[in-house]
């Protein structure tokens, strides 16, 4: 053996250390499962997503056809007859046409192996037929009603995309190169990364996605100076320092979802839309939520109505000494600010004198893949989860979210952490995907039932907020709508729809990309472009087909649409030497509480 062959080898002492450390918490979660096992008891297994009477419901239908399904077996045969053709050919050092090719832009097959060997472009290839073949035939069976069909396609692509050969070590050519060349230290590595992060999850597998002590908030993520000038149960109210000499007289007033946390809209110096919009001479306020716990179970929606927007409506009029603001509502954040809206129209207060809704939705006649983890049966398991503690974790959130988007936000992280034993990279934008939030019982479930199951909220008196009707179309306020192409949360058609629910002017504009990617679209990026159309046709396909593409960020547009509402300036407000006295600095400590850091301190 040579010197660099010995040198190559792993370090003795480091293989030891990995295996103590492996065996340690190996022992240390089977104790921990055993514990948990014995104090929740036999329990018999539940389906309360529906799952499997879905599937049984297809295959009697699929059973109830057997031709159609013997046509279908025989499609897979000829297709892997055209893939071993084509591979045989190969082999003898022939080219021909691939039976199969993944889509543009598929990460999974990035490597080259995939493509120039045969044997993985055999093992890539029979699996996207497979994977084609088992869509086709399951997408659409006659005589399945439209939830079930829902279901059993959403979980059948999670199913396919789990299977995929780059997600074994054996079939992933990448995987399998790490693994000679590291000794197999790879595969330990990331054996123990595996179970840091069960540890991490208390019993439960939490994908680590980002390394989260290379951010700091106020450092390097939600960094834009300002001051906490309120804070009640619910909130804390941030003014942003100025950047310039004058600013618009009237104050621009964002309310973020309470589902994450505002800074997404402040990641860093680059693409902070806070900062961009202090920089345009706005003088820029946002809510930062509470992360709730057991003792906020009983706040509702009218809760947040009341001690979130109203409140820092209030809050803002007295600080600045205006008597009208500029407001901004982001995702849920948006279906509050149209619900305020619906209110304060009820009640003749006009003190919102334009409103600009990211992504959000006021009508949920068209709730994507979200759908499929809400019908009936589903809410109210979900509702006695949380009547039980009070509350949603946050996590359980993130994961319906994650799925879907499996392969970007599950699988990639599966195979780097688990497989090639590496440690993720540091991302600020999966930092604060990762900063998970609650929901309170009470608001959950008001909102789960009235906006997603029965669409109340653009039906005129379809909610009451406060013992007041909400009727969207009495709202006559002028309203700005973006919503993004590839929005897998807050599909971009229903978002238009529910810009039609509202009574005064409304501009709607289409951006690029999807729910985060789409919005926090900085200028300087001059990326995805956005599409207008200054005609209001009834459904949001004609909207589209007149609509016009322009380069670059819709955050221009928004700015010429808001100037031109009013553009009158004042002196830049100082948070300081406002009538409220700061509490604190910017960020905050309610969008410090992480839910992560709690467990571990535990």
């Amino acid at each position: 053996m040579s010197a660099h062959e010995k040198n190559a080898l792993p370090d003795p002492k480091e293989i030891a250390k990995t295996y103590a450390e492996v065996a340690q918490r190996a022992s240390n979660l089977i104790t921990e499962h055993m514990k948990r096992q014995m104090k929740k008891g036999i329990s018999t297994p539940s389906d309360d997503l529906g799952i499997a009477q879905a599937f049984m419901d297809m295959m009697a239908k699929m059973l109830a056809n057997p031709y159609k399904l013997a046509q279908a077996q025989m499609n897979l045969v000829w297709d892997y007859f055209s893939l071993w053709q084509h591979s045989t050919m190969r082999m003898m050092g022939m080219e021909g046409a691939p039976v199969a090719q993944p889509k543009k832009g598929d990460k999974r097959f990035a490597d080259q192996q995939w493509e120039e060997h045969f044997l993985f472009d055999f093992i890539k290839q029979s699996y996207l037929i497979t994977a084609r073949h088992v869509h086709d035939n399951v997408c659409c069976i006659e005589g399945l009603d439209e939830i079930s069909q829902k279901k059993v396609n959403f979980f059948t692509r999670q199913f396919i995309d789990a299977l995929a050969p780059s997600n074994f070590a054996a079939t992933n050519p990448e995987v399998l190169r790490e693994t000679v060349k590291s000794h197999g230290q790879n595969l330990l590595k990331g054996f123990n990364n595996l179970l840091r992060d069960i540890e991490e999850g208390d019993g439960q597998l939490r994908v680590k996605m980002t390394d989260p002590s290379a951010f700091e908030m106020g450092k390097n993520v939600a960094s834009t100076p300002g001051k906490v000038i309120f804070q009640n149960e619910m909130i804390q109210l941030i003014q942003f320092n100025p950047t310039t000499k004058e600013q618009y007289k009237r104050p621009l007033l964002i309310i973020p979802p309470w589902i994450n946390k505002y800074y997404i809209l402040d990641l860093r110096d680059s693409n902070s839309y806070i900062k961009w919009a202090t920089d345009q001479g706005h003088s820029v306020f946002v809510i930062s939520w509470v992360n709730p716990d057991a003792k906020l179970a009983k706040k509702g929606f009218d809760d947040y109505m009341t001690e979130g927007a109203l409140t820092a409506i209030d809050v803002v009029c007295q600080q600045t000494g205006e008597k009208e603001v500029n407001m901004i509502g982001y995702c849920l954040g948006g279906t509050l600010l149209g619900s305020t809206m619906g209110y304060m129209a009820a009640k003749k207060d006009k003190r919102i004198a334009s409103a600009t809704f990211f992504v959000a939705l006021l009508d949920f006649s068209i709730p994507g893949e979200l759908g499929v983890f809400i019908d009936e049966g589903q809410v109210a398991s979900l509702e006695k989860k949380m009547e039980e503690r009070g509350y949603l974790e946050g996590s359980e959130m993130g994961t319906t979210f994650n799925m879907l988007r499996s392969n970007d936000l599950i699988w990639t992280f599966v195979v780097n952490n688990y497989l090639m034993g590496k440690e993720p990279f540091p991302f600020d934008l999966l930092y604060w995907n990762s900063d998970s939030t609650r929901m309170p019982y009470k608001m959950h479930s008001y909102y789960l039932r009235n906006m997603y199951l029965n669409n109340k909220l653009r039906e005129p008196g379809g909610i009451t907020l406060l013992d007041t009707p909400i009727d969207l179309s009495k709202v006559k306020t002028p309203s700005y709508f973006i919503s993004t192409i590839e929005d897998h949360i807050a599909p971009w058609r229903s978002v238009y729809l529910g810009s039609t629910a509202l009574g005064g002017p409304v501009r709607f504009a289409l951006g690029g990309s999807g729910h985060i990617a789409g919005i926090v679209n900085p200028p300087s990026a001059n990326k995805y472009g956005f599409w207008t159309n200054d005609a209001r046709p009834a459904t949001p396909d004609e909207w589209f087909e007149g609509a016009k593409q322009h380069e670059g960020s819709w955050w221009t547009d928004w700015q010429k649409w808001i100037t031109k509402l009013n553009d009158e300036k004042v002196p830049a407000r100082d948070p300081a030497k406002g009538k409220f006295k700061p509490l604190e600095d910017a960020p905050g400590s309610f969008v410090k509480f992480r839910l992560d850091t709690q467990k571990k301190k535990k």
